[in-house]
């Protein structure tokens, strides 16, 4: 997609019918307290090992829904490699700052040149690798509730993802240079991004709920001895 390249994300949609979008909600609402990664009000707003706690997650993850999206971009050989989900709502009203997503997910810590700082999120293993690596993966966000202004969306900054990884000074001349684009989607919408695309998003003013499945995939072979986390 030359959407992705330009512009390092997309929006796509209508991609997940509405009967399919229920059932998923359903299997995240029946995740229980232990096995999510982050609880409010009796609720899990975050899973980080979104594809194991979730089976039907890594279903659709390898569904020729989302497949046909992410194929023409990384190539068949491109696997999934992490799932999170992320449940925005009243209890869980955050906001995230403009940032890069550098981190990935490994199944163990092995001290090898080029990756790090390494970091520990929920008992997994994290850490940064080598941007060629990053460069070479895509984030897929399917949409399972509604998202504008209101109730914190994503805002991205358009061809960001073309200067490699950033510093703080960096992302602030940025951020004064370009206009910010919010991703008004509607549930079953998908927004496919580049994990290192500046992006960022608000408290919600209305905090109504934004569930997102947040996929990452890559047709990269981490260093010897490294394994993703959940591929």
């Amino acid at each position: 997609m030359n959407e992705i390249e330009e512009k390092g994300f997309a929006i796509v949609p209508n991609v997940l019918p509405g009967g399919r979008a229920e059932e998923l909600c359903q299997h995240l609402a029946a995740v229980s307290e232990n096995e999510a990664s982050s609880v409010r009000a009796g609720k899990a707003f975050g899973i980080r090992n979104l594809l194991e706690v979730v089976p039907a997650t890594r279903s659709l993850a390898n569904d020729p829904l989302l497949r046909s999206l992410v194929d023409p971009v990384l190539g068949e050989k491109a696997k999934v490699v992490r799932g999170v989900y992320l449940d925005k709502h009243r209890d869980a009203n955050w906001k995230v700052a403009w940032h890069q997503d550098l981190t990935i997910a490994v199944k163990h810590f092995v001290d090898v040149k080029g990756y790090g700082p390494w970091s520990v999120k929920a008992g997994i293993q994290h850490v940064q690798p080598p941007v060629k690596v990053l460069e070479e993966m895509l984030a897929v966000r399917v949409h399972l509730d509604d998202a504008d202004e209101e109730n914190g969306a994503l805002q991205v900054l358009p061809g960001t993802h073309k200067h490699g990884r950033l510093g703080s000074e960096d992302i602030l001349k940025l951020r004064m240079a370009l206009a910010s684009v919010t991703c008004l989607v509607k549930r079953g919408d998908v927004v496919l991004m580049r994990p290192l695309l500046l992006h960022a998003s608000s408290q919600a003013v209305t905090p109504t709920r934004r569930r997102v499945l947040h996929f990452e995939y890559s047709a990269a072979e981490l260093a010897p001895g490294l394994e993703w986390y959940e591929s």
